[in-house]
């Protein structure tokens, strides 16, 4: 395990690509399908969409928070998080279709909401829950296989920025609260195992959010408090960083067509006076990054 270190090399200063203001900017996901970044804003109960070759934009509202997006593998639909119920949800002209799927696993935490989101290489997807008021560890890990949805792992004051490693193996997750990011090892048939301390952030990195990896093997975190994203090697050390003109960076994702784009969100949130605060930024990067995987309604094994 490494604590975060002065990264070697600064890549750049991240441009604004739509100065959106979201109170909470999350999630963001590169669709081959649509060629576009889909992301959501928590708190404004909104779904966004991005196209960088025309530099369209779509916006869709919601009755309540949507915290994460996965795309199906066979539809044209995405598997969604909501403040308490997991929905099959499509994006549609005139508003958004919803239909439930998993409800609220954790019906005794009243203050629960899930956070964060990602499908593995197989087709899992891996879900988190927290504490809405960040104090209390009541959040957990869980998978969700097809049909089924296990918890996994816990407790998490806030769960966040689940990532893979290049080959599948490694699982990435975190307790922002704590400043931890947490490495499993990941079988193919979705069993984790190993839990181990792998990057310990200080008072000083803000607290690690969103994750995502590059072909090489790094770990791409965002720095909510930090205004910036690390790049760390596979021992936790950080190689690169690129700088945002805001501090609350939450998450991001690779895309375009060489997959080196890196688009990346942030929060307004608490900062009525930052005009920098709450756009997506993008940053081409010297790194080709891993694809968001699909939701497939029967995950593969091995």
């Amino acid at each position: 395990m490494e604590q975060p270190q002065s990264p070697s090399r600064k890549l750049g200063h991240a441009e604004v690509v739509w100065p959106l203001g979201a109170i909470l900017g999350e999630g963001p996901l590169w669709s081959p399908r649509h060629q576009a970044v889909y992301f959501v804003d928590i708190l404004g109960q909104k779904i966004a969409a991005f196209w960088p070759a025309s530099g369209t934009k779509g916006l869709w509202a919601l009755e309540e928070p949507c915290t994460w997006l996965v795309e199906y593998a066979d539809d044209d639909l995405f598997l969604a998080g909501l403040r308490r119920d997991i929905v099959s949800l499509r994006l549609e002209e005139h508003g958004v279709r919803l239909r439930r799927r998993f409800p609220h696993p954790e019906p005794e935490h009243a203050h629960n909401r899930f956070n964060d989101a990602k499908a593995d290489p197989w087709g899992r997807v891996w879900a988190g829950t927290m504490d809405d008021d960040e104090k209390r560890p009541t959040g957990a890990l869980y998978r969700i296989s097809g049909q089924s949805m296990a918890r996994v792992d816990a407790p998490y004051v806030v769960s966040n920025g689940p990532a893979f490693s290049a080959d599948g193996h490694t699982l990435y997750h975190s307790d922002s609260a704590l400043r931890r990011i947490y490495a499993f090892d990941l079988s193919a048939q979705g069993e984790i195992r190993h839990k181990r301390l792998h990057i310990q952030f200080t008072e000083t990195d803000g607290y690690p959010d969103g994750m995502t990896g590059d072909e090489e093997g790094g770990l791409w975190v965002a720095h909510f408090g930090g205004g910036r994203v690390t790049r760390f090697d596979t021992e936790g050390r950080a190689t690169d960083y690129i700088e945002l003109p805001t501090p609350q960076v939450t998450s991001l994702c690779f895309g375009g067509p060489q997959h080196r784009d890196l688009y990346i969100t942030t929060a307004a949130r608490g900062r009525p006076e930052d005009p920098q605060a709450g756009h997506l930024y993008h940053w081409t990067v010297p790194y080709r990054g891993l694809p968001h995987h699909a939701y497939r309604r029967h995950p593969r094994h091995g």
